[in-house]
């Protein structure tokens, strides 16, 4: 019996390697999405529909494949999304504004079938807390490690942590863009675990 078709949902480095830990068979298709925040909506209910969305969209190019599509928004006060910077003026502000103040991190993944109809989603919410940064602080390590693409502007699994007074995580692969304890329960639910006999030699 062939592996499962898996497909991730994402052209992040990130994402794709943090699925490749689970020694599982998968490609990745890019899901075109728009990710325009709806007015009003909250950072959480933002990262879950756009994990949604990411999935139903490449699962509808591929019925047959089992889809994972995967979102993350940082705030600041559970209201205002806070994006990737894009640039280094921009990454200073968002790090400035994060000297001595909590973050939090919610990340969502789903899981969708078209052919089956499954779909399911998990979420999960990282919360860091920065020390205080001042500038240069803000500019040695942005030298270092220029987390333009990153939420928040620090990659907090990598030099990042030097940034980071507290973490308080239930899964740090969330952190990172993908949550590995959320795939791992969703495939179970669809009938998929990852030690499951349906991988067969694929690994």
């Amino acid at each position: 019996m062939p592996a499962p078709d898996l497909i991730l949902a994402s052209t992040s480095t990130y994402r794709r390697e943090l699925l490749a830990r689970l020694r599982l068979p998968f490609r990745v298709v890019s899901p075109e999405v728009d990710e325009t925040p709806a007015a009003g909506e909250s950072p959480a209910a933002l990262a879950k529909r756009l994990a949604l969305a990411k999935a139903d969209a490449v699962a509808r190019r591929h019925p047959a494949a089992w889809v994972l599509g995967s979102d993350q928004v940082a705030s600041a006060d559970g209201r205002a999304a806070i994006g990737k910077p894009g640039s280094h003026a921009a990454a200073v502000a968002q790090l400035r504004a994060a000297s001595g103040l909590e973050l939090s991190f919610h990340t969502a993944v789903a899981l969708r079938n078209h052919e089956t109809g499954f779909a399911a989603c998990e979420t999960d919410e990282t919360r860091v807390r920065f020390r205080e940064l001042d500038d240069a602080m803000i500019e040695r390590y942005l030298g270092l490690e220029p987390a333009y693409d990153c939420a928040g502007a620090a990659r907090v699994e990598a030099l990042g942590i030097a940034l980071a007074e507290r973490i308080d995580s239930r899964d740090p692969s969330a952190l990172v863009g993908l949550p590995l304890v959320a795939v791992c329960s969703l495939l179970a639910r669809a009938g998929l675990p990852v030690l499951g006999a349906a991988w067969g030699e694929a690994r």
